[in-house]
């Protein structure tokens, strides 16, 4: 794989560089303080604001954006950003949603992002369930991504999406070689739903790694809004219990901090 840099910015957001290509995941610019409310009695505190500033970033061609109908994967400064990208792919009814030039796909639909004198990045989404069984109509609809283009060696880069551990998920070592996986943890609860979870927790990274074997897996959606229940202490203490196998292919990225992922 051509050499990544990485930057995890916040959240769920990521500024994604190779090969002259710069992409952004889901958008999450405000200050901390400000309180949301995602609909169905659910809500949240953002109690940390971005590493990098919007105003700090440079031109963007391209944002990746798991689902647009919660403010902790796009709140209204990230959305403010989405006009100046030059593509914003997303789910189908987000496209609906959020008009423009955006590009909606479907689970194992795929969409190429193409530029002169860079190598065309064929982008495939892969499924999510934000949640239990049947709780489509209460989380909506929400996709993962993975990146594939000339030159890697190992795997796509893969970007989980908010989701739980569940069989649209598991398809991804079936059908995908990951080099480089984004996971979305936090264990995510709502006090009016209570037990029930709605992101990956890190007994199911562990379970997701052992199952898709990237090389380099970086956690990402763990810090910075209240209602992410497992935040560095807990994952980092559910990792240390995996096996060494699984623990070599754990990166932490500190936060503002631009990292070279080799290929």
């Amino acid at each position: 794989m051509t050499d990544l840099r990485i930057t995890h910015i916040g959240g769920p957001t990521v500024l994604i560089q190779f090969d002259g290509w710069r992409l952004l995941t889901d958008p999450t610019f405000d200050p901390p303080g400000q309180k949301y409310n995602f609909g169905w009695g659910t809500g949240s505190v953002k109690l940390a604001g971005p590493a990098v500033a919007a105003a700090d970033l440079g031109q963007i061609d391209a944002v990746l954006l798991t689902h647009d109908h919660h403010d902790d994967n796009l709140d209204p400064a990230g959305r403010a950003l989405l006009p100046s990208a030059g593509a914003v792919i997303t789910t189908v009814s987000g496209s609906k949603r959020l008009g423009g030039q955006t590009r909606g796909l479907e689970p194992w639909a795929t969409t190429v992002l193409e530029a002169p004198g860079r190598p065309p990045i064929e982008i495939t989404a892969t499924p999510c369930r934000h949640g239990p069984p049947l709780s489509r109509p209460l989380a909506g609809d929400v996709i993962g991504f993975a990146l594939s283009w000339d030159g890697q060696e190992h795997g796509v880069l893969w970007i989980s999406g908010d989701t739980v551990l569940y069989d649209g998920v598991r398809q991804v070592a079936d059908r995908l070689q990951v080099d480089v996986a984004l996971l979305h943890l936090g264990g995510v609860q709502f006090p009016v739903t209570g037990p029930v979870r709605y992101t990956l927790t890190a007994k199911d990274a562990v379970e997701l790694c052992r199952l898709i074997r990237p090389r380099t897996a970086i956690p990402i959606h763990y810090e910075g809004w209240k209602h992410f229940k497992e935040g560095p202490a807990a994952v980092e203490r559910e990792f240390a219990r995996a096996p060494e196998d699984i623990r070599r292919r754990i990166r932490w990225l500190p936060l503002g901090f631009e990292a070279e992922i080799p290929g």
